[in-house]
């Protein structure tokens, strides 16, 4: 199951979906595009408002407080709940761990 932990300044994506095997898996492709989208447009606009690290899983560290920043994380949240609703033994969201 891929795990998303949502804290205050910081989002942890790991895990994997099991719903098919590696390479052929919607769900950890869906959480793959969705959050690296996500990562590059928050750094088109400021390469400064984040810091992520994916050697184990994703981990993004938020640095700049700005709205767009914050939109953007907000919406990636919403589509990977949205994601949650529809396959919710491949996918669990945590707030505020």
């Amino acid at each position: 199951m891929i795990q998303v932990e949502k804290k205050e300044n910081c989002i942890i994506i790991s895990g994997h979906s099991l719903y098919d095997d590696y390479g052929r898996d919607i769900v950890c492709s869906a959480v793959s595009s969705i959050v690296i989208t996500t990562i590059n447009g928050i750094l088109s606009i400021n390469e400064n408002a984040i810091k992520y690290d994916s050697k184990n899983g994703i981990k993004i560290q938020i640095v700049s407080q700005d709205n767009v920043t914050l939109k953007l994380i907000d919406n990636m949240i919403l589509l990977l709940k949205e994601l949650s609703d529809k396959y919710p033994k491949n996918i669990k969201i945590k707030e505020g761990v």
